[in-house]
């Protein structure tokens, strides 16, 4: 269905996909005893995280203050982590804000983050809880070693306004049985250093269906599940069929047989490769490439195109997170009916 009501470039949701993703996949964390946090950064749609909610999630993941600003703007979200080293006097006065609004739990991976998170929450009346990043080998943030990992729960213990909570990770997939290992080495360091550790955050839509194999983890993260993408089929970890997201688009051009011109580049499908070849995949013609994109142009080729102008399609994006970032609204649908548009509350603000 390329509804022909809906002007293009144009972002759709289907619901009816979106949510069985979600009850799939809380069905999944619940038969395993693990709490979903799922992480708000590829949708940033308040109903859709109320939907999480409503399934079982527990709370959600943030990546910054003014996405959980945002989504908790409207009410019926109380719980949130935001999983980034928050610097800056503007930034933590607004965390020290949202702090007096919700549940709040942030992370640090050293101890300039926490001086300042210290200094924003000293006379707080209620402690922060933060918890240490750990780098279990997918070499962004995080402390490098478990030693490094006490050491820093001890500094977060000692300083006035704050409450150590526990360690958190963005493991690399396909690594379970190491990330167990750095996470239990840890675990250990820190009770044997006196204190507790209540939570074991690990996460990543890629080894979604392996997180129980990190069996020491309390809480998993997850974000790209609720609506797929083109990385994530091609692992296995999605077919076509569970893809929510498709980006409608209309041929503007057909130069040649075997090339054709549509309207959206990379301000709607954006660059990201993700290490695949092309931008992206085209429902209902996998012999078609999206062999380059400049800011409001795609080029699709073909042996071939067998396109007109006119002609619309839908694209499975290859990182669906970065999509929804782009526009100001998506248009929802449920199969063949659309709903109408929804504002994309949470995308548009540096931080």
């Amino acid at each position: 269905m390329t509804f022909p009501q809906i002007d293009t470039p144009a972002v759709l949701v289907d619901l009816d996909i979106a949510e069985a993703n979600i009850d799939r996949f809380q069905a999944h964390c619940d038969q395993h005893g693990l709490k979903l946090r799922p992480h708000i950064k590829t949708h940033k749609l308040p109903m859709i995280a109320k939907r999480q909610l409503d399934a079982g999630a527990i709370g959600i993941t943030c990546q910054k203050v003014s996405e959980a600003e945002a989504m908790i703007a409207e009410g019926g979200i109380d719980d949130v982590l935001i999983t980034f080293n928050i610097l800056g006097d503007t930034k933590l006065a607004r965390l020290r804000a949202l702090a007096e609004r919700v549940r709040l739990t942030v992370v640090a991976d050293n101890s300039a983050t926490v001086d300042g998170l210290s200094r924003a929450f000293a006379d707080s009346p209620n402690a922060l809880t933060v918890l240490v990043e750990c780098d279990t080998g997918a070499a962004r943030c995080g402390v490098a070693t478990p030693d490094a990992a006490r050491d820093l729960a001890q500094y977060i213990s000692q300083q006035p306004g704050l409450a150590f909570g526990g360690v958190m990770t963005y493991p690399p997939a396909g690594a379970e049985a190491e990330v167990q290992r750095w996470l239990v080495e840890a675990k250990s360091l820190i009770e044997a250093a006196g204190l507790e550790v209540p939570t074991v955050s690990n996460g990543g839509s890629p080894g979604m269906w392996q997180a129980q194999e990190v069996g020491i983890a309390t809480e998993y993260r997850i974000g790209t599940y609720v609506f797929n993408d083109r990385s994530l089929q091609a692992r296995g970890t999605c077919s076509w069929d569970d893809c929510a997201l498709s980006v409608l688009v209309t041929v503007i051009s057909v130069p040649s047989e075997g090339r054709a011109v549509i309207d959206a580049g990379s301000k709607v499908l954006t660059s990201d490769l993700l290490g695949l070849d092309g931008h992206g995949h085209v429902l209902g013609r996998p012999d078609i490439h999206i062999a380059g994109l400049s800011e409001e142009h795609g080029v699709l080729t073909a042996n071939a195109i067998n396109l007109q102008v006119g002609d619309r399609l839908r694209i499975i994006p290859n990182h669906v997170c970065v999509v929804t970032n782009m526009l100001d609204e998506v248009q929802l649908i449920r199969g063949s009916e659309h709903l109408g548009p929804c504002p994309v509350a949470a995308r548009g603000q540096v931080w």
